[in-house]
């Protein structure tokens, strides 16, 4: 039987949201189908068992991103989908960080969230979409979750905040602010921004958590009406006395700890050797009584009660005493030092240490043509800016596999994100760049140390940046109404903290920031404060930072590829590509330099010395020269008539010197005077209507003024014989 779908609306911003239910996949745990104009996001959310051995929550969200929602056949050989792109993994972790945080303590049930692109109209984007169906499929299915969530984005246009902005109005925004949170609190925020103020960002912030009400309100609806009954799960607890014979054991330990000098690898290592003294102090006298299985609960019992009081004791001390575990106070930046031109062959370079934490970024140019081409469903076709962040194993002191993560994706795409509004225009600096951080050592913050390394690596380069980029990672402690923000965090004190935020912008205001709260109750009041500290530890980093390359360099590097451009009439395209390519394949190889040609006649003519690009360009110009009246050329014959001859003027262009017009004298033959395949030298006298070239040898060996030879030219036409000559 068919079935009867259930639909509900809602506004967000001054758009209609559509979500529908009870047509597709009824076995899914919940699923939806949400809508906005013509784009459309299917979300399936599932619960499934326990998976043993586990010490962590299996959630996993991903997002499937079909290029038949766009009308589009993928671009691969295989012509399907693959591995998700990198914008694909994005919008997953953003439907990933504010759902996580709200699912049971203790909870170890497989949860399995896909959502997919059924229709996408390139005007109402797909991002918020996905975590609004992420949202709403987990509140109407037998999940157990404290929702609902809701999301929007903001944008700033014309100094207007505008809550749910399209495309086309992107275009033009200073802002792009995606922001999602429960009906108490924002949870998560991802934002670009072109050198906003932090007065703007929260202003944005407090209406979109007043925009999002609607849709949480509506889930809160569909909940009651057609919501299944939440599954009663066995959840993971903490035994209460042995937390409590924990913390007595412990704790001062762990402050004596504390109070020394930090040094990290010391730090883990004195706290792994109290965990293991611990672990052997209370399992000795029960080993023998206990099973296997047993004995193993009871260690992990032991270990799960240490590491909450080791929280519990580090985030106390820094309530009460304003104390960080590397004894810095709050607001205190570590040590920094900067290098650029690390790499001698690279075409910039940019080394940045900020305490424990280390990354090397490396840039290179390329041409208009090494753009990379996005196979997707927004209306961006290419970047010409990328930024790709590797973290291997040994940056925190440890063996494992190279491979891209998720949290790389996202980490490369934030310090991308940080800097695209200070990149150069394409006319004014018309290449294409990638930048690569290698994370050297981590001790928090790499993210950030990526951002400050590109923008050495960029000036190191020569690129034109407007304004040079720092940021910085903020972290809260928060215990009721007291709380304590901290600036540039440590990997612990990210872990430990509540809220853990970053920043990055220019002395101007912030290019990027990006957000996740771990509890609610986050005031705008606090959001100020914390983007003031940010604003101070920004500038002051930026300013280690100018002490070793204050402005780009003036030039490029000698062995970068230098692009100059040359504009061709569009028409002209052609000629210098040639059959088949031929004739640009011979420019290229007889010159050694590149070229790309855009639809609109601008050729990029790269090359790593000056002389190839010169006869590139003289090359490129010959060919789409136009012919003018009065210009004095020297070309070919190429064809022989009773009336005249056809001479190339320029390549691909001939004119007719006309019988009467290749001596000064008269002219029986014009084998007389000249042979297919010499060369002489003629003026331009005419171009008709049609293009045709009227040329004259006569103008030059008399010595005539253009008006002179178009006067006997046009003489010796009416009269049907050789005007009359007359030297200067």
């Amino acid at each position: 039987m068919q079935p009867n779908p259930i639909t509900y609306r809602t506004k967000l911003g001054d758009k209609d949201i559509i979500i529908e239910t009870g047509k597709l996949a009824g076995q899914a745990g919940g699923s939806v189908v949400i809508r906005q104009g013509d784009s459309q996001i299917f979300c399936a959310a599932t619960l499934g068992n326990v998976r043993e051995g586990l010490d962590f929550f299996p959630l996993t969200v991903d997002y499937e991103e079909r290029m038949y929602a766009g009308g589009k056949i993928p671009g691969s050989f295989f012509r399907r989908e693959g591995r998700p792109r990198d914008e694909a993994i994005l919008i997953a972790r953003m439907a990933d960080r504010p759902i996580r945080p709200l699912f049971p303590e203790g909870m170890r049930n497989e949860v399995q969230v896909i959502l997919m692109s059924l229709s996408a109209d390139t005007e109402n984007p797909l991002d918020t979409l996905c975590i609004n169906a992420t949202s709403a499929s987990l509140m109407i299915s037998d999940i157990p979750w404290a929702g609902p969530i809701g999301a929007v984005r903001i944008g700033y246009i014309d100094g207007e905040l505008v809550v749910n902005p399209t495309f086309s109005e992107m275009e033009i925004s200073k802002l792009d602010l995606i922001v999602a949170g429960t009906k108490q609190a924002i949870a998560m925020v991802e934002c670009g921004a072109n050198e906003v103020s932090e007065q703007v960002v929260v202003e944005a912030l407090d209406l979109a958590h007043q925009a999002i009400q609607p849709i949480i309100e509506l889930q809160e609806q569909m909940a009651r009406e057609i919501g299944k009954k939440k599954r009663d799960l066995e959840l993971g607890s903490m035994d209460e006395d042995l937390l409590t014979e924990v913390k007595s054991r412990v704790s001062e330990p762990l402050l004596e700890i504390l109070r020394k000098p930090y040094v990290k690898e010391e730090f883990y290592q004195g706290v792994r050797d109290l965990k293991e003294t611990l672990i052997d102090e209370l399992t000795a006298d029960k080993a023998d009584a206990l099973s296997e299985a047993e004995l193993k609960a009871l260690k992990k019992g032991v270990g799960d009660a240490f590491e909450e009081t080791e929280k519990e004791v580090i985030r106390n001390r820094i309530l009460r005493d304003r104390a960080r575990p590397d004894g810095r106070k709050p607001e205190d930046v570590r040590e920094i030092w900067c290098e650029v031109n690390t790499s001698p062959r690279a075409h910039g370079s940019g080394l940045f240490t900020r305490g424990e934490t280390q990354v090397l970024t490396l840039a290179t140019l390329g041409t208009p043509r090494e753009a990379q081409e996005l196979d997707n469903l927004i209306p961006t076709e290419t970047k010409r800016y990328m930024h790709h962040y590797n973290f291997p194993p040994y940056s925190t002191g440890e063996t494992g596999r190279l491979f891209q993560s998720r949290r790389e994706v996202g980490h490369g795409m934030l310090a991308e994100r940080a800097l695209r509004p200070v990149l150069p225009e394409e006319k004014d600096f018309p290449y294409t760049m990638r930048l690569v951080s290698e994370v050297m050592s981590s001790n928090g913050s790499s993210s950030m140390a990526s951002t400050c390394g590109s923008t050495l690596a960029l000036m190191d380069t020569g690129v034109p940046i407007k304004r040079p980029v720092s940021g910085v990672a903020m972290g809260m402690i928060k215990e009721g109404e007291n709380y304590v923000i901290l600036t540039d965090i440590l990997g612990m004190e990210d872990h430990l903290g509540d809220l853990d935020f970053k920043v990055t912008g220019t002395s101007e205001g912030i290019t990027a920031l990006q957000m996740d709260i771990k509890i609610s109750g986050i005031t705008t009041e606090i959001m100020s404060e914390a983007l003031e500290q940010a604003r101070k530890a920004r500038l002051y980093i930026l300013d280690r930072m100018l002490a070793v390359i204050d402005q780009p360099r003036p030039d490029i590097k000698d062995h970068a590829p230098r692009i100059e451009t040359v504009k061709v009439p569009v028409d002209k395209i052609g000629a210098v590509i040639g059959k088949g390519g031929e004739t640009i394949r011979s420019i290229q190889e007889e010159t050694g330099t590149r070229i790309d040609i855009d639809d609109d006649g601008t050729i990029f003519i790269a090359s790593t010395d000056g002389v190839g690009y010169k006869a590139a360009r003289e090359r490129i110009e010959r060919l789409t020269e136009q012919v003018e009246v009065g210009h004095i050329y020297t070309g070919k014959v190429v064809r022989i008539t009773d009336f005249g001859a056809f001479v190339e003027v320029l390549p691909g262009q001939d004119g007719l010197v006309h019988i009467s017009q290749l001596d000064t004298s008269h002219v029986n033959k014009v084998t007389d005077v000249v042979s297919e395949g010499d060369e002489i030298t003629v003026m331009v006298t005419n171009i008709d209507n049609q293009g045709k070239i009227r040329l004259s040898r006569q103008a030059l060996l008399e010595g005539w003024t253009l008006e002179e030879a178009q006067q006997h030219d046009s003489q010796g036409n009416k009269g049907g014989g050789r005007p009359r000559s007359r030297r200067r």
